[in-house]
């Protein structure tokens, strides 16, 4: 694998690089990095993936350009493809990284010849409700002392109802508290939550190209019927029902990369399995 530094504005974001073969540009979720993705997308595949981790992810900084946004974290992508000298690829990503390939598949057709969307948690608009708990955190942290926006959070009726619904959802919102930069990642966390990927109904229904998209239940934040919508809504896109983290962690991350798997080698002839 190979690391560098993209320089942006002033902010310095990390590329990571790995593999040979067709190009993946896999992206992580919010609050996520490279080590999710990694996690996520097979190793065993002979392509080359790359993963840009975007401002205040990971090893990647801020940057003083606000609001953060769909549209600065996708330009931020293109310029990573440029610079690893990648034209055209498949998009793809989890979550806040599905929206991102989403949108780039709408603004840049010409260079996305393929869609991953895994557990997405926006279709067309901004600040979908499911994202709210998000939203929540982030006011919490901006103006309460950390001990007791976590306390205040922890005894809130959010937590509470994700506790019964979707135990995992509560696990990752709390694990924002334990970030050593929340006070200033709590700013992305707002931004990213209010936003959307600017895509139309009408802009996924013009795209032509394979597309697979994975959604499990349990999960509020990624809710099920949102992953069936952008699948209904890209022309022949696959669906993948997997298993929830919340059920069996190791048999959801084993569904999600055999689905990943089988979808790049039926469409672009990158058999299952091979070493990279």
């Amino acid at each position: 694998m190979t690391v560098a530094t993209l320089g942006r504005d002033d902010a310095a974001l990390k590329i990571f690089d790995t593999g040979q073969g067709p190009a993946v540009v896999f992206q992580h979720g919010l609050g996520g990095d490279e080590a999710q993705v990694a996690q996520t997308f097979p190793a065993s595949l002979p392509c080359r993936r790359l993963t840009l981790e975007c401002r205040g992810h990971g090893g990647s900084n801020l940057g003083s350009k606000r609001p953060f946004s769909f549209a600065l974290f996708a330009n931020d992508i293109v310029a990573a493809a440029d610079r690893a000298g990648i034209g055209r690829f498949v998009a793809g990503g989890i979550s806040m990284g599905a929206a991102l390939a989403l949108r780039l598949a709408a603004r840049h057709p010409d260079r996305i010849g393929g869609l991953i969307l895994v557990r997405p948690a926006w279709t067309f608009c901004s600040a979908p409700e499911n994202l709210a708990p998000i939203g929540e955190v982030a006011r919490l942290i901006k103006n309460h002392p950390l001990a007791e926006a976590r306390t205040t959070f922890e005894w809130s009726n959010t937590a509470a109802r994700l506790k019964a619904e979707a135990p995992d959802n509560l696990n990752s919102l709390l694990g924002y508290f334990d970030r050593p930069d929340i006070f200033r990642f709590a700013e992305v966390l707002a931004d990213i939550s209010s936003d959307g990927p600017g895509t139309s109904e009408a802009e996924a229904a013009a795209l032509a190209i394979p597309t697979l998209v994975i959604g499990n239940e349990m999960d509020a934040i990624h809710p099920l019927p949102m992953a069936r919508t952008l699948a209904a809504a890209i022309p022949g896109a696959a669906f993948r029902k997997i298993t929830p983290k919340a059920g069996d962690k190791d048999r959801h991350f084993a569904e999600v990369q055999a689905a990943i798997a089988a979808f790049l080698n039926s469409h672009f002839d990158i058999p299952n399995g091979a070493s990279s």
